[in-house]
């Protein structure tokens, strides 16, 4: 996997800029929105950053995989919260 992303820098490059999209809505995205302009200069950063996370996992460093895990482990706390919220739902009416 390491190798073929570094044969192919642009989609290694398309992929980390958007797990870093994803992690950031999900985790430190305010519930209000920001102005256009602060978007748009958040996004150029974080295309910046992508970058610079290219150069790291083109010298052989797990960049992509670690965001994989991350976005793994996001998705696993969504499903313990769904299940947690369904058991309770379940639990208000027979206690009723």
């Amino acid at each position: 996997m390491q190798v073929w992303f570094a044969e192919h820098p642009l989609v290694a490059y398309i992929v980390i800029f958007v797990l870093i999209t994803y992690v950031y809505n999900k985790v430190f995205r305010v519930h209000q929105k920001l102005p256009l302009l602060k978007e748009i200069i958040l996004y150029m950063l974080m295309a910046m950053g992508s970058g610079m996370l290219l150069i790291f996992q083109h010298d052989k460093l797990p960049i992509i995989q670690c965001l994989l895990v991350a976005v793994g482990l996001m998705l696993l706390v969504r499903i313990r919260y769904f299940v947690e919220g369904r058991q309770k739902k379940n639990a208000d009416p027979s206690a009723k």
